[in-house]
């Protein structure tokens, strides 16, 4: 890989590493916000999502959301575990998309694809271009003795 794309790909994974913190910080420090609203709103498996939003199950979809969103930003910036959280925070940005898609058009302005999508693809492309070994964690998470002994953990984690 060139210096050229080491450095893109750099940025690229950080931009979106904050870009997922200061969305789940923001949450997890204002004690009013709520995915309820959002949830109830849903046009797509409407059921599925108002069971999300219901009230034994909302404070654990609040978390989730809360601290998925965090760790995603976490786990980006510092360049580790970016495998995982790639493709966990893929199913989250789907779980995202699914409520507002009003199919076949999810939006006045997109057609099918909107942020969610892109946010996916740059997740899965980070994820598969094992983005936390060009100037991050990995490398050195890989040389941990645990990653030794589970090697399948290395493929995840480093």
């Amino acid at each position: 890989m060139t210096k050229y794309a080491q450095i893109s790909l750099f940025l690229f994974r950080v931009t979106m590493g904050w870009m997922f913190f200061y969305a789940g910080i923001t949450k997890v420090l204002n004690p009013e916000w709520s995915a309820a609203g959002y949830l109830n709103a849903a046009k797509t498996f409407a059921g599925f999502f108002h069971w999300l939003a219901s009230p034994a199950i909302l404070p654990i979809t609040n978390f989730m959301n809360e601290w998925g969103l965090t760790l995603l930003g976490v786990s980006l910036i510092l360049g580790i575990g970016v495998r995982l959280s790639s493709a966990l925070g893929a199913v989250l940005m789907l779980l995202y998309y699914l409520p507002i898609l009003s199919f076949p058009y999810p939006n006045t302005h997109s057609l099918i694809v909107d942020e969610h999508i892109i946010y996916i693809a740059g997740l899965l492309v980070l994820g598969s271009l094992r983005a936390g070994r060009v100037w991050g964690l990995e490398k050195w998470c890989s040389g941990l003795p645990i990653c030794s002994k589970f090697p399948k953990l290395r493929e995840w984690i480093g």
